[in-house]
């Protein structure tokens, strides 16, 4: 499984999904990038399962299995090993590269983490983004509003009748001089 290829960031990013409402990788995945086999990962995982509690590691239901085929260009539940896949978060892949214990897990671990942080901080660029997009769109709406009441004004003056009014101001009286 040793391979000599070069790993970018976004080759490392696009096999990261998000899964129950977490950022994960799949067992496989992991499994390619520290240059073991699939197999040889789990039976790690299985051996030290007291470090992987459900917040850093959780297997696939068929159903999410299934559905990870249907949308990201897998082939089949075969290309994902023929089992329930394991996912795994953050922190999961850190302690993963503790219990494979070579050098490259170790490297591609700290590579690996290094892609969620700078994920993480583009999705915060975004929420900062989205706060800013929804004060204007209030804004919009406060003006939308007050140039609506502004019209309504200057079509009750339009449509105002012009009956005739008393003059203002002072009168003169008419003094016979």
């Amino acid at each position: 499984m040793e391979t000599n290829m070069i790993i970018t960031e976004g080759h490392i990013s696009d096999k990261i999904y998000l899964i129950r409402g977490v950022k994960v990788m799949l067992d496989r995945d992991l499994a390619i990038l520290y240059g073991v086999k699939s197999i040889r990962l789990r039976e790690q995982v299985k051996r030290n399962i007291d470090r992987f509690p459900g917040n850093f590691m959780f297997q696939l239901t068929k159903e999410e299995t299934d559905f990870m085929v249907s949308h990201f260009a897998i082939p089949s539940n075969s290309h994902l090993g023929g089992t329930l896949p394991y996912v795994f978060t953050e922190h999961g892949i850190l302690m993963l590269a503790n219990v494979i214990k070579s050098d490259k897990a170790i490297a591609m671990s700290i590579k690996i983490i290094e892609v969620f942080v700078k994920l993480r901080e583009l999705m915060m660029g975004q929420k900062d983004m989205l706060l800013r997009f929804e004060h204007l769109e209030k804004l919009l709406i406060q003006h939308d509003s007050d140039i609506q009441a502004l019209f309504n004004a200057l079509k009750q003056l339009i449509h105002q009748k012009n009956e005739p009014r008393e003059p203002v101001g002072f009168k003169l009286k008419n003094t016979g001089n």
